[in-house]
């Protein structure tokens, strides 16, 4: 078979080998052991000696697994050896879930405008994480697994792709509730078009399309924030709603910070029993008033957090925004962020993707991917670099992971060169995440062989195809000196844009057409010092 995809692996398929060395590593994320400014690793034990913990192969708590039910995991291989020995902690990365895709919303705009995003607001998992995946889901709570790969043209380096995916979205009948707090940026900066007046037309569709009993309030804040509609059940009051909306005007200057406290405390004076409660961020993040250090604004508001399971969703908008401070509220927030330039893609995230976004399926999800010392000779996560987790921590249920709802995947895209002859066990990516609901721990597995590697990336699936393309062209986005590398197999940008029409042209698929044009728009650029060769 092509590849090999894992679902729900209990101790019976891991034998109590290595395999049970769990998920994948450091992107959102970075977790490689030796910790390099590119999350790469040698395979050498740089750890100084020192003795980690490594992930145990009995069976994670949460009850009997679908590999035990099943009894054998899916496409397991019969002649795969068993491993006694786990490998050493550089051949581990780890990392913590994250669905964020903010950052390529924000280069799109930014190539769209003629100029090159910074760097610095180029993180590879969010383009990854912006396409469709055709990974098989779960059918309750939790994650599915799927681990494949595809051999480059560069000597014995292939793209591992380790994909994480929840339950299909409930309808919008089978939802719970929600209570949603819309804290919202009237500063002066939102009078330019496409920040304001796309919030308010947004939330009026919204409100109409919300359930009856889902519960909506407002904050709005510029110096000073304001309620300016507490909790309010929809029902018949949806005209308060929308009276409420039409009112929001641009003010003054930013004062985030008040903004995000004001909007935790209306949440809390509103929370509802039994209901999904969530504050809905939006803005463009350019804080310059009162306190604009996000640790300092997240620790005011970390009881709401901790003690009411209150997460945060961050919708970024303008020419303008304040990339690094909506990331990291929303990172450290429990929550995920997005970015929308144009009504279009304001009415998809709030009147489609919302409803994802209300519920959750899983709470501080991490994932570890463990790579075979015996085949494996170096490593690189692509991406993940502000969500590495210590390895020893996978399985610290107390140190902080992702939040995930259903319809969601989760993707992390590895380099990774093999040893020359390797053949056998290549990784094993597992996830572990609390019940949103019990805090009860769980995990799931799933593993590569390298005779399941596609032989070229390029006649490998469709998706898969996609995944790289888009991975390539945000390392070439970010190129930046030496700190991140061109990856094992890159393109030119016109030939990587040659490759994306395509892909586009096969599947009819708008969302690749729009990365074709993107890559079109960088390379018209001339921007050879990030994407040409020579």
């Amino acid at each position: 078979m092509d590849h090999i995809r894992a679902q729900a692996t209990g101790s019976r398929r891991l034998r109590g080998t290595l395999l049970a060395l769990t998920a994948a590593g450091a992107l959102l994320l970075t977790g490689c052991g030796a910790g390099s400014g590119d999350n790469s690793s040698d395979g050498s034990n740089k750890s100084g000696g020192r003795n980690l913990p490594l992930p145990s192969p009995a069976q994670p708590s949460g009850g009997t697994s679908q590999g035990e039910q099943n009894g054998s995991q899916q496409g397991e291989h019969s002649g795969a050896p068993d491993r006694e020995v786990a490998p050493s902690p550089d051949y581990l990365s780890t990392f913590a879930l994250d669905v964020d895709t903010a950052s390529y919303g924000y280069a799109r705009r930014t190539l769209a405008g003629g100029h090159i995003p910074n760097p610095s607001t180029v993180r590879p998992e969010e383009f990854v994480n912006s396409f469709r995946q055709d990974y098989e889901r779960p059918d309750g709570n939790g994650f599915s697994v799927t681990v494949d790969g595809a051999r480059t043209d560069d000597s014995r380096w292939s793209l591992v792709r380790v994909g994480l995916a929840t339950r299909a979205a409930d309808s919008e009948s089978e939802r719970p509730p929600a209570a949603l707090t819309f804290v919202i940026d009237v500063s002066g900066s939102m009078q330019e078009p496409g920040r304001l007046d796309l919030a308010k037309d947004s939330l009026d569709v919204m409100t109409d399309r919300l359930r009856d009993d889902d519960s909506v309030a407002l904050v709005t804040f510029s110096s000073e924030a304001e309620t300016v509609l507490p909790m309010t059940r929809l029902g018949d009051h949806r005209g308060r709603v929308h009276d409420a909306i039409d009112g929001l005007e641009p003010q003054d200057s930013t004062n985030l910070g008040a903004g995000v406290d004001q909007g935790y405390d209306t949440a809390v004076d509103g929370l509802r029993e039994g209901a999904t409660n969530r504050v809905v961020l939006i803005s463009d993040a350019l804080a310059n008033t009162g306190d604009t250090d996000a640790d300092s604004i997240l620790e005011r508001i970390s009881s709401a957090r901790r003690e009411h399971g209150i997460t945060l969703f961050g919708v970024g908008v303008g020419s303008d925004y304040g990339d690094a401070l909506m990331e990291r509220l929303a990172d450290k927030g429990d929550g995920h962020t997005t970015y929308v330039s144009d009504r279009d893609e304001a009415r998809t995230v709030f009147c489609e993707q919302l409803p994802q976004n209300i519920d959750l399926t899983a709470r501080d999800a991490k994932a570890q991917v463990a790579f075979d010392p015996q085949t494996v000779e170096k490593f690189r996560l692509i991406g993940y670099d502000d969500r590495k987790v210590a390895d020893e921590d996978f399985r610290d249920d107390r140190v902080d992971g992702g939040e995930v709802g259903p319809g969601h995947t989760v993707t992390a895209l590895y380099a990774v060169r093999t040893k020359p002859g390797a053949s056998g066990h290549l990784a094993t990516a597992s996830v572990r995440w609390l019940d949103p609901d019990s805090r009860a721990p769980h995990e799931e597995s799933g593993q590569l062989e390298t005779g399941s590697l596609h032989d070229d990336l390029w006649s490998s699936p469709h998706a898969f195809q996609v995944t790289a393309v888009a991975a390539y062209f945000a390392n070439a986005l970010r190129a930046d000196g030496d700190r991140w590398s061109a990856l094992p197999g890159t393109l030119p940008l016109d030939e990587l844009a040659t490759r994306a029409h395509k892909l586009a042209s096969a599947s009819e698929d708008k969302a690749v057409q729009d990365l074709a044009t993107a890559i079109d728009q960088a390379n018209d650029l001339d921007i050879c010092d990030i994407g040409c060769t020579t």
